[in-house]
């Protein structure tokens, strides 16, 4: 009997032990604590979803159509009936402030899905074969680089023409080169741990290790950068429809309604302080959730 109760007591006091292990001893629970603890990240995580529900809500919650004019309320200062005022042709700049940041936020996800879609795979390639094949892409990643972000985009959004569409396709391939610098070196620093040894060791094609061992190991980083390059993409997309290369009038865009508003700032201010302190709360509140999620995927912070 007691020679039972030895061989099935070890077994179960195991079980016992690991089915009471705490749900928040899983890294993602330990991130989301961490970044729970931050208030500068859960404000700028709050701003950034309101900003995503009036986007998604903009058909509902807009007063007016944005691109109804009304020659009898031309630059009417805010008031009950315009909360945010008019512009230039009688249209409601809140109407068009909401309209707008669906244009910004489509803008700024869509330009990082690119980049990240073109720069992981190629910074995956580049680090982990190594070789001529790491050296031409990193001569290639410092020589595009070597060119401000900004300038980069505007030429390829020149190039390919002004629309919305074009202008997320320039600032995705211009974002690219830091996401391929980014992956290689998280790669260079994965690929010679020890587990990546013993997964070589038993045989794991490389594709495999690459896939299924590196890449999972590489993604705090990226998630991190990911969401301080939509705090960028939406600048530029705005400096884009600033300069005309982004969304064309008569649909709404922060940079557009800043580019109009600019000739009228002394008599009508509300038409550019808007668009303008949107772009301002919508940037600060990646840049803080980028911050937070920085530390809370860190796991040397507690």
């Amino acid at each position: 009997m007691n020679v039972v109760n030895t061989g099935i007591a070890p077994a179960a006091s195991a079980a016992v032990k690991q089915a009471a292990l705490p749900r928040e001893a899983t890294p993602a629970r330990r991130a989301w604590r961490r970044l729970l603890r931050r208030r500068g990240a859960m404000l700028g995580l709050c701003i950034v979803l309101l900003f995503v529900a009036i986007a998604l809500c903009a058909s509902w919650i807009a007063p007016y159509d944005p691109v109804a004019t009304s020659w009898s309320a031309v630059r009417k200062a805010p008031s009950q009936a315009f909360l945010f005022g008019t512009d230039e042709l009688g249209r409601d700049v809140l109407s068009r402030v909401i309209w707008g940041a669906r244009a910004s936020l489509l803008a700024g996800l869509v330009s990082v899905c690119i980049s990240m879609a073109l720069g992981v795979p190629i910074g995956l390639l580049a680090g982990y074969v190594g070789g001529w094949t790491d050296a031409a892409i990193s001569r290639l990643t410092d020589a595009m680089l070597a060119v401000p972000f900004l300038i980069l985009a505007i030429a390829l959004g020149a190039f390919l023409g002004p629309s919305l569409t074009n202008a997320m396709i320039a600032i995705g391939v211009s974002a690219t080169p830091v996401f391929i610098r980014l992956t290689r070196a998280q790669v260079l620093a994965v690929k010679v741990e020890d587990f990546i040894e013993a997964a070589r060791a038993v045989g794991n094609p490389h594709w495999r290790i690459a896939l299924r061992h590196v890449l999972p190991n590489i993604l705090p980083p990226l998630i991190v950068q990911s969401t301080l390059a939509i705090a960028a993409a939406i600048i530029a997309e705005a400096s884009l429809s600033f300069l005309g290369l982004g969304q064309q009038p008569p649909a709404p865009s922060w940079g557009s309604m800043l580019n109009t508003a600019k000739n009228y700032v002394d008599n009508a201010p509300w038409m550019a302080i808007w668009p303008g302190l949107s772009i301002f709360l919508l940037v600060l509140s990646f840049n803080l959730l980028g911050d937070g999620l920085r530390d809370a995927l860190d796991p040397r912070h507690k």
